[in-house]
C-alpha cells in the first residue's frame, strides 16, 4: 500500500495537477483574493447539490469526448477532427429524430446509431487519406472538421431551420423523441451510455490481445510492426471507433435540452478540446481519462461560482489546465529526485 501511494505522488501527472493549483493559488493572491475561499467555490459549486447536476452534464460531453480522442491515441495516433465528427454526429441524429415516422423510442435508438456511423465514416475518411493518399492522420482529421462543420451549419441556418426562429437552430424535436432523463436534471441516460463506453475500453485494454497491440504500437511502432501488426488497418478500426463516439456524444447532445440541433452549441464549449487536454493528461489510459474528465468539468463548472463568489474571472480555470499540461508536458522530476535522495539517505 505505501509502495501503491509513494508511486501515485512521484507521479508525473500528481505532481502537474499540486502545481497547477500551488501556481493557481499564487495567481489567486496577486489578485488580492483569498485561494481557500476560491477553491471552495469551485467545489461547492461544481459538487454541490445545485451544481453536482451541471458537472454531470458537462463531465458526459467532456468524458464522451476524451474517450474518443484516447482510444487512437492509445495507439499514438492523434485525431484532431472531434469537433467535424462530433456535429456530423449531431445533425445526423436530428435528422433522424425529424424525418423517421417510428415510434418515439425506436427513434431514439436510431437517432444514436445515425449520430455514431455518421461520426466514424467522417473520422475513417481522414484514416483513407493518411493511408492511401499519404495525408498525415494530424493533418487530414483536423481540416476535414471545417467542410463538416460548415455543412451542420448550413443545414441548421437553411434547409432545417426553425420558421420564424431568429436563431441558428433546427426544428424541435417530436414529443418523446429524447433521452431519459434521471429526475428533474439535466443529466440524461446519455452519462450512462458514456460511462459503458468507458467501461467497454477498460476491457479492451486490460483483458484482450487487441487492447495490447493498440497499447505495443503505441510504445513502439516499429516493434508491433516486426509482430505483424498491421498498422493500416488498425489506424482505420480506431478511427472509425473514435468517430463513432464523437457522434454518439453530438447525438446525445441533440437529444438532450434543447432537443435540437443549435449552429455552435457543441463546438462552442470547446468538449473537444478540453477532452483532448483530458486524454494527454492521462496518457490515454482508461481509468484516467475518466478521472482526468471529472477533473476538468469540475473545474469548468466550478470556476462559474467561484466568480460569483469570489469576483476572480472564471477564466482562471483555463489557466490552471494550461498549467497542469505545460507541468506534463515538461515531465518535471523534482518529487522522482527527491524520493530518490531520500532513499539515499537513509
Amino acid at each position: 500500500m505505501n509502495n501503491r501511494i509513494s508511486g501515485a505522488l512521484r507521479s508525473p501527472v500528481t505532481f502537474s495537477v499540486l502545481a497547477g493549483v500551488v501556481i493557481g493559488a499564487l495567481f489567486l493572491l496577486g489578485t488580492g483574493a483569498d485561494p481557500v475561499t476560491a477553491y471552495q467555490a469551485v467545489l461547492t459549486g461544481a459538487l454541490g447539490a445545485d451544481g453536482i447536476g451541471s458537472t454531470l452534464s458537462t463531465g458526459t460531453s467532456v468524458l464522451g469526448m476524451a474517450l474518443a480522442l484516447a482510444i487512437p491515441l492509445r495507439a499514438g495516433l492523434i485525431n484532431l477532427g472531434g469537433d467535424g465528427q462530433l456535429v456530423l454526429g449531431g445533425i445526423t441524429a436530428a435528422v433522424t429524430g425529424l424525418y423517421v415516422p417510428l415510434p418515439a423510442p425506436l427513434v431514439v435508438a436510431l437517432a444514436l446509431l445515425a449520430g455514431m456511423a455518421a461520426g466514424a465514416a467522417y473520422a475513417a475518411l481522414a484514416a483513407l487519406c493518411e493511408n492511401h493518399l499519404g495525408v498525415p492522420l494530424l493533418v487530414s482529421s483536423l481540416l476535414l472538421s471545417y467542410p463538416a462543420v460548415s455543412l451542420a451549419s448550413y443545414l441548421a441556418r437553411y434547409p432545417l431551420k426553425e420558421p420564424g426562429s431568429s436563431l441558428p437552430q433546427t426544428r424541435a424535436l417530436p414529443e418523446g423523441v429524447a433521452l431519459p432523463a434521471f429526475g428533474d436534471s439535466t443529466v440524461t441516460v446519455g452519462l450512462v451510455l458514456v460511462l459503458l463506453a468507458a467501461a467497454g475500453y477498460w476491457f479492451t485494454d486490460r483483458r484482450t490481445a487487441f487492447g495490447y497491440e493498440i497499447r505495443m504500437t503505441g510504445l513502439n511502432p516499429r516493434f508491433s510492426a516486426y509482430a505483424g501488426i498491421e498498422r493500416r488497418g488498425l489506424t482505420l478500426k480506431l478511427m472509425a471507433v473514435s468517430g463513432a463516439l464523437s457522434g454518439l456524444v453530438g447525438a446525445i447532445g441533440v437529444l438532450s435540452f434543447p432537443y435540437r440541433f443549435v449552429d455552435g452549441s457543441l463546438t462552442a464549449p470547446g468538449y473537444t478540446w478540453t477532452g483532448l487536454t483530458a486524454a494527454l493528461l492521462a496518457a490515454a489510459a482508461p481509468l484516467g481519462t475518466v478521472i482526468a474528465s471529472l477533473f476538468f468539468a469540475v473545474l469548468q463548472v466550478g470556476g462559474l461560482a467561484m466568480e460569483r463568489t469570489t469576483e476572480v474571472p472564471r477564466e482562471l480555470t483555463q489557466v490552471l489546465q494550461a498549467i497542469v499540461i505545460v507541468f506534463l508536458a515538461a515531465r518535471v522530476r523534482f518529487p522522482s529526485r527527491l524520493w530518490r535522495r531520500r532513499k539515499e539517505a537513509v
